[in-house]
């Protein structure tokens, strides 16, 4: 069976391309939509969890700096040999910095950008879930631009770490990254082919 509802797939139920009277927006076949199709509710799951996964993991000795979409996370020994876990949240991070936003590094400024690309794609999925109305092209395109953000974050905090160029790429792995354009690619390959042209 063929899900016809206008938003989700881009044919009719007949199988053939057309062009949606009520907007500008083009429909295109997919006869093996059935198949291709994926629960809401897991892709959902999987976009709040990619909230959740590290931008990337430093390591500084016997010290630990989780940068996460949401702040700093340090876990290190103390002085009396207990483990110490501090966090350093982004908003303050933001804050506390001397320099205005834009005279900050492209890397820094592209943090709460990468955390936004993520909060709008759990929002475009959320869409699905509730009203059945999500765009997968617009999901897959903001996993692909968060992951480019956070690949940017990840290796402009390896560099500020003094992991030179050639290091930080062997040394800095960017997680989120990693995570955000696997989701994109197994969840929305075939809506972002469409975008392609493909």
């Amino acid at each position: 069976m063929t899900d016809a509802r206008p938003d989700r797939n881009g044919a009719d139920p007949d199988g053939s391309a057309t062009a949606d009277p009520r907007s500008d927006s083009i429909r295109i076949e997919d006869s093996g939509s059935e198949d291709l199709r994926i629960d809401d509710r897991a892709a959902l799951a999987a976009a709040v969890g990619l909230l959740a996964v590290p931008v990337t993991v430093i390591v500084d000795g016997d010290a630990y700096t989780i940068v996460s979409l949401w702040g700093l996370v340090t876990v290190a020994p103390g002085p009396g040999g207990e483990t110490v876990v501090s966090g350093y949240p982004l908003w303050r991070y933001l804050l506390d910095h001397p320099l205005s936003f834009g005279a900050l590094p492209a890397s820094i400024r592209a943090w709460p950008l990468a955390l936004a690309f993520h909060l709008l794609a759990v929002g475009s999925v959320g869409t699905g879930v509730l009203w059945d109305r999500e765009d997968r092209r617009v999901t897959g395109g903001l996993l692909v631009l968060a992951g480019i953000a956070s690949l940017s974050v990840a290796l402009g905090i390896g560099f500020r770490y003094g992991l030179g160029a050639p290091s930080a790429v062997g040394t800095v792995v960017p997680l989120a990254a990693i995570c955000a354009w696997a989701c994109a690619i197994a969840l929305y390959g075939p809506a972002l082919r469409g975008i392609l042209g493909r």
